[in-house]
Parts: C-alpha cells; sequence; structure tokens
C-alpha cells in the first residue's frame, strides 16, 4: 500500500513526541522536519493500517546488504499492539545481511523492544547538546 506523506508526517510527530517526553528533549530531527523534507528523504516506507488508520511504519534506506532503519513510528493509540514488531518483520522479508537501528538511549521502550528482537548494542554516541544516541545492530545468518 503506498503511503501518504501527510498521514506518515502526523504520525512521525504523534510517534516522536512520546520519545521526546522520554528523553528529555524536543531537540530531534523528525519533530521539526517538514512535509517537503520528508518527501524528499529518499527513504523507503512499509507501513501497518488497522481500519483504514495508519497505526505504525518504518522507514529504511537499503546500501548493498545493509538495512539503515531511519524511522520506528507506531501511534501511541496503538501502543503496545505488536505494530513495531510486524513492520519490522515485514522489512527482515527484504533480505539482508545486516539491519542497523538508533535510538534515543533514554528511550526505554525502544532499547528493550530493538534488545527483543535480537539487536544487539553496538555503542553510544553524543550528539547536539549532550543527547545521548544507542547504536544497534542485527546480523542476518
Amino acid at each position: 500500500m503506498i503511503l501518504e506523506c501527510a498521514e506518515v508526517l502526523d504520525l512521525q510527530r504523534k510517534s516522536y513526541k512520546i520519545e521526546a517526553d522520554l528523553i528529555g528533549t524536543d531537540e530531534i530531527p523528525p519533530l521539526k522536519e517538514t512535509f517537503e523534507q520528508l518527501q524528499e528523504c529518499g527513504e523507503t516506507f512499509i507501513g501497518c493500517y488497522i481500519e483504514g488508520r495508519l497505526a505504525g511504519a518504518v522507514s529504511f534506506k537499503k546500501e548493498g546488504e545493509v538495512i539503515d532503519i531511519h524511522r520506528m513510528m507506531v501511534h501511541p493509540d496503538y501502543f503496545r499492539r505488536g505494530i513495531a514488531r510486524k513492520v519490522i518483520s515485514k522489512l527482515e522479508q527484504i533480505g539482508c545481511s545486516e539491519m542497523i537501528v538508533s535510538t534515543g538511549a533514554a528511550n526505554t521502550p525502544a532499547v528493550e523492544f530493538y534488545e527483543k528482537l535480537g539487536f544487539e548494542r553496538e555503542h553510544d554516541s553524543v550528539v547536539g547538546a549532550g543527547l545521548v544516541i544507542a547504536n544497534f545492530k542485527k546480523e542476518r545468518i
């Protein structure tokens, strides 16, 4: 199904607002992104609809055998319903040797989610005004 940019942007703002609250800053790029910037991001999106409503989506770029997850978004109304797991599962069907993803280190639900899916925390990095980012990798067998 083709995702509409406007509904992706709405989902993104609602989803990342929760992350901003968890990590204590709203200085995360997805909250500042414009409609035009989202349209031109060059990422591929996979979405999950429930009763005609975009409940969640993942975006990525694939370079060679590496899938780099750029956004993982679930509408707050659909938290804890397996939406993120479902879109990641669809993404894994594409085939790759490894997947990488980053999230705010203080975003405990996201950190635990990636670990539960078999991602290993590679390292943390600090960006901007001291925001700590946890970087994960999952190798495919």
